[in-house]
């Protein structure tokens, strides 16, 4: 399949309104090429900042990129979208020099081309996330390396969710620990469970495809044995006892499983729930409280929280 990129160079104001026209248009999602990026100071604990390229950015305004199928209807659809574009100037919004490009691109290209960022990155004071296609030798005797193939639908390991996820793993996880990873994705979480010790991991996920990319990752890092993938619903019909839950998803998703991870975990054990936005961060940590637990620490990244938790 062929897919054609459209770009738009329009102003910081116009981003949210034009990203909305995108998305009903039938992009699944798009990227933003902002100049204030590469003066964006940012918080480099970890050695995990790379260098940006100036050359990918404008010199002025932001352009907006999605990506549609190249199909008899792309004509009619980029005129659609250069008209809602236009009528964004009846709500005083500033739309900038709207600039519009088109160009093709091969599914096999835009499939492989999000690789180029993605480099081995120090996340925390014990790992480093490395992708697949990477060399990379430790630098440190006690260097914990997860090798991660993640695909395009679930990260790289490196969102700030799934970072203070794994440092909560650091700080809660012993040997032997029997785990729940709820919502796995690339399995990432589980996968650093395993080589911090723990001995009995299930992965959780509703998707197929992360399940069969979570099995292939955890394969990678040869932690098959103590990691188990399976497809499910949060926990439903999850029986037995954890000495740790963990989750990175929506506050949204937390809140209907809170209770659930009450009755699995045992006494002493942890709850560690990340994906959260501040502005949630009260009404989920009062849904665990609610739930029987007591907040050991909360820890942050950015706008994301991660909330640790006893029973």
């Amino acid at each position: 399949m062929k897919w054609s990129e459209i770009g738009i160079l329009t102003t910081n104001e116009a981003i949210e309104p034009i990203s909305h026209i995108l998305h009903e248009a039938g992009a699944s999602g798009v990227v933003i090429e902002d100049p204030f990026e590469l003066v964006k100071e940012r918080e480099d604990q970890f050695g995990e900042i790379y260098q940006l390229n100036p050359d990918d950015y404008p010199e002025e305004g932001v352009i907006i990129k999605a990506y549609l199928p190249v199909n008899s209807f792309l004509g009619e659809t980029v005129e659609e979208i250069k008209s809602a574009i236009n009528n964004l100037i009846i709500y005083n919004i500033d739309i900038g020099k709207n600039r519009v490009t088109i160009s093709e691109v091969n599914e096999e290209e835009w499939a492989t081309a999000w690789k180029k960022y993605y480099n081995p990155v120090k996340i925390s004071e014990k790992f480093t996330i490395v992708p697949t296609w990477e060399e990379y030798t430790p630098v440190h005797s006690d260097e914990l390396i997860i090798e991660l193939d993640p695909g395009m639908a679930f990260g790289t390991g490196t969102h700030p969710t799934t970072v203070l996820c794994i440092q909560a793993l650091e700080r809660t996880v012993k040997k032997g620990d029997t785990i729940v990873d709820v919502g796995t994705g690339s399995g990432v979480l589980s996968i650093a469970a395993a080589k911090l010790g723990a001995g009995d991991i299930t992965a959780l996920d509703l998707d197929e495809v992360a399940v069969n990319v979570a099995r292939l990752n955890v394969k990678l890092n040869k932690v098959q044995d103590a990691v188990t993938v399976r497809q499910n619903n949060l926990l439903d019909g999850i029986d037995g006892r954890a000495d740790i839950v963990v989750a990175n998803i929506l506050a949204e998703v937390i809140l209907r499983f809170v209770d659930d991870a009450s009755k699995i975990v045992k006494k002493d054990g942890f709850f560690i729930a990340s994906g959260i936005i501040q502005q949630k961060k009260d009404e989920v940590r009062n849904a665990i409280v609610h739930s029987g637990f007591k907040i050991q620490e909360i820890i942050t990244m950015e706008d994301w929280v991660a909330i640790i938790a006893k029973k």
